[in-house]
């Protein structure tokens, strides 16, 4: 029987299996993938559909495969799904996120270790008492390569830990906007006390794809701000700069090229 999964192409992000490499970095905004691509050698667009603008070069001889996710769960996990089916097995996340625990401000690097399951996407993988956890290997190659570019400075540290996804962007900054806020700012609360690092949008999904299709996956965040900071009269700042979280992101699979290569 017939079906619209038929093509040669996989059915949204428009790949052959040839044209995708065993690493990948999964940036969020189509727009900064030719940013990221940039950083290695020989790339090019082999496509681009809807959210999903795709890039692939050699980093260390190694092909590299650069994807955009676009915004939250869903979008992503199709991206994953689709490169695993290329033959992708290592993915890094690279993206922004607003800063929970007080230890975080604007410009931090976070290393998601795993995710709170605040979406609902991991739920159609996952059983809900089991944890959307990255990889360990991707998590230490990527805290090494944020320990070498992070300092003391205000806002260019890093941290590794959990990370809260969600569906909703606004519920996060406008939670007294939601017929729900009540329920959003105890559970928010609640994440904050147990030293959640910062909210974002994909990574549990991501994590979730990544044990249930057996590859390994991590996340790098930048900190845009944190607004529990400020309202604690702390110092802090705003940054729309990833340079330094792809940076990391490359480095760290420069490391885990390295180590496959030595096996």
């Amino acid at each position: 029987m017939a079906s619209i999964m038929d093509g040669e192409r996989q059915f949204h992000i428009q790949t052959l299996p040839e044209e995708v490499g065993h690493y990948v970095i999964l940036p969020g905004d189509p727009g900064r993938v030719p940013a990221i691509a940039a950083l290695l050698q020989e790339a090019k667009q082999v496509a681009c559909n809807r959210e999903y603008n795709v890039y692939t070069g050699l980093l260390d001889g190694e092909k590299v495969t650069v994807c955009s996710t676009g915004i939250g769960g869903p979008s992503a996990a199709i991206a994953v799904e689709e490169l695993v089916k290329c033959g992708a097995h290592t993915f890094i996340r690279v993206g922004t996120s607003g800063g929970i625990d007080l230890s975080v401000t604007g410009g931090d690097l976070l290393i998601a270790s795993g995710a709170v399951r605040g979406e609902g996407t991991s739920h159609e993988y996952l059983p809900p008492e089991y944890p959307a956890v990255a990889n360990f290997e991707v998590v230490k190659a990527l805290e090494s390569a944020a320990k070498a570019l992070s300092s003391d400075t205000l806002g260019q540290g890093y941290h590794v830990g959990v990370v809260h996804s969600k569906d909703s962007f606004y519920g996060e900054v406008e939670p007294e906007n939601s017929p729900m806020s009540q329920d959003i700012i105890r559970r928010w609360n609640a994440y904050r006390r147990c030293g959640c690092l910062t909210s974002e949008m994909e990574c549990a999904a991501i994590f979730s794809v990544g044990l249930a299709r057996g590859v390994r996956c991590g996340a790098v965040l930048t900190a845009l701000w944190n607004v529990e900071r400020s309202k604690a009269g702390l110092p802090d700042q705003i940054t729309y700069d990833s340079s330094r979280a792809i940076r990391c992101a490359i480095e760290a699979l420069r490391a885990l090229i390295a180590q496959a290569h030595s096996l």
